[in-house]
Parts: C-alpha cells; sequence; structure tokens
C-alpha cells in the first residue's frame, strides 16, 4: 500500500466528534464529486452519525445535501457547485474535516522516502482558491497551479507535509513521516560530513604531492644543501615521512615546530622552487 493510500485509509476511520465537523468533512466531500468507493463509504458512515441511523431511506440524498446547504427546497434539486457554503467552515475543527475529506476526495501525497509532496485536484479555480485559503489560516503556504484545465493545490516542503497531516488529524501517518523524515537527515548529515572529511584528505593528499615534487626538484637542480638550514630540515622530513601530516613532521624537528610553522617553511620552499623553475625558463 503507497503512502498516500494509507493516510486515506487513517483518515477513512477518522470522524469527527461534533456534528458541525462531521457536516463540513461530507460538504467537502461532496463538492468534489468522487466516485471513489472510499468516500463514497465514508459520506454514508458520516450521515449516520448525524442522523443516527443505519437505514438509507429513499429521502438518503436529499438529506445529505440538506445537511450541507445544496439543496433547493422550491425546486426540489440539488444545488450542484464546487465550493462548500462559508457558514460550515468558520470554526478550525471544521476547516480541519473540510480539509480531511477534499483530501480523501481527490487529494495524493508523495512517498516522503522520495520527496515531499502534497496536493489535491480541484474542478475549478473557485473550489481551489477556497482550499488554498482554508489551508493557509493554519500558516502554510499553499499554492495553485493549473494542470490538464484542473486547478492544483499542492505543498512541497516536508515541514508543512507534516503540518497538514497533523491539521487533517492523520496522526499515525504523521509519525511515520517524521521517522522517515529524521532517517533522512540523519543520512545526509553523515554524507556532508563524509564528504567534507574526503575533501579534506584530498585536499591534505595534494598539498604534500606538490611539496615533494617541489622538494625533489630543488634536490635535483640546485641540491638541498642550497636551503637555509631550516628549510633544509624539513625538506629532508617531508622525503622521508611523504604521507605524515604537518604536526607529526614538525615534532620530528629539533626544537619541536608546530604545525603553522612547518606549513610556514614549506610554503618558502614552494617559492623557491617555482623562482628557479622560472628562471630556468
Amino acid at each position: 500500500m503507497s503512502f498516500s493510500s494509507e493516510v486515506k485509509e487513517e483518515l477513512f476511520h477518522h470522524v469527527g466528534k461534533s456534528r458541525h465537523c462531521q457536516i463540513a468533512e461530507m460538504a467537502a466531500i461532496m463538492a468534489w464529486e468522487s466516485d471513489n468507493p472510499l468516500t463514497d463509504e465514508k459520506k454514508y458512515i458520516l450521515f449516520r452519525h448525524l442522523c443516527d441511523t443505519e437505514s438509507i431511506e429513499n429521502s438518503f440524498m436529499q438529506k445529505m445535501y440538506e445537511a450541507v446547504k445544496m439543496w433547493d427546497n422550491h425546486a426540489g434539486v440539488p444545488i450542484l457547485r464546487d465550493t462548500v457554503d462559508g457558514l460550515l467552515i468558520q470554526q478550525s475543527c471544521c476547516k480541519r474535516a473540510y480539509i480531511r475529506g477534499a483530501f480523501l476526495a481527490a487529494g495524493s501525497i508523495s512517498d516522503p522516502e522520495k520527496s515531499y509532496h502534497f496536493e489535491v485536484v480541484c474542478q475549478t479555480v473557485e473550489q481551489a482558491k477556497q482550499l488554498q485559503e482554508v489551508i493557509n489560516t493554519f500558516e502554510m503556504d499553499a499554492k495553485i497551479v493549473e494542470r490538464k484545465k484542473h486547478f492544483v493545490v499542492y505543498l512541497k516542503e516536508g515541514s508543512q507535509i507534516v503540518d497538514i497531516l497533523n491539521v487533517m488529524e492523520a496522526h499515525v501517518a504523521l509519525m511515520n513521516l517524521e521517522n522517515v523524515r529524521i532517517l533522512k537527515e540523519m543520512r545526509n548529515s553523515v554524507n556532508r560530513k563524509v564528504n567534507c572529511e574526503t575533501a579534506n584528505i584530498s585536499k591534505t593528499v595534494n598539498a604534500a604531492v606538490k611539496q615533494l615534487e617541489d622538494i625533489i626538484y630543488i634536490r635535483d637542480t640546485i641540491g638541498l644543501e642550497a636551503l637555509p638550514d631550516n628549510l633544509r630540515a624539513i625538506a629532508e622530513l617531508r622525503l622521508e615521512y611523504p604521507e605524515a601530516p604537518l604536526k607529526e613532521l614538525g615534532a620530528y624537528l629539533s626544537p619541536a615546530v608546530g604545525k603553522s610553522g612547518v606549513n610556514h617553511r614549506l610554503r618558502k620552499i614552494s617559492i623557491i622552487a617555482e623562482t628557479e623553475r622560472e628562471r630556468v625558463k
């Protein structure tokens, strides 16, 4: 089962405690006109809670439309619209239920192992704007994009996906997502450290190779004896210990010299080598 299906399965079993929240969720499901069996079943569950009955009478559809303010009493027909009456989603708990219903009807969420993406496909721009506004009342930044004659309300940041799951009260899915996020952050942190250490090692090795090249060039041209005593000593140590770090080289000197002192002397040797190369060109 996909992560999106797991979220929907959890939300399917969640029914708001208050009548007004149940109506808000059912209104969203009916506004999206989904033919998903899961949302059809959720409508019946919500209706049974609202009417406190197990029987589905002939007037079932009328009662549902009346409950969500989508019934024309004069004409005796449903009022077909894709937005929800604002009176039904005034309270924060009703907004949560409305978003939950919209997601059940036309939403999806990506596998957090791969990416972070939450979306609800809307039939019209008015429906998308209403959903966007409701989501953003929870301090999120939902966007709208047009796709194949539909309008998609979406969130892309991991933290906002966590927030929207919390808003919809999908708490099990939220914990699963947080576990994935923690593992991904740990892996990324380890990778960054490894890459940094690898880069530092590569830099150190390249520097040591260059130092050896300069020292060997001096030895083979003007001779190491042409160097001042302090530079000659560190040059001979580098030849003897080509892989030793600077701090270790400095410890072999008498008196010992720190890392910065060793580096300073090797840089002087490099300058001498470059000067000699330029001279013989």
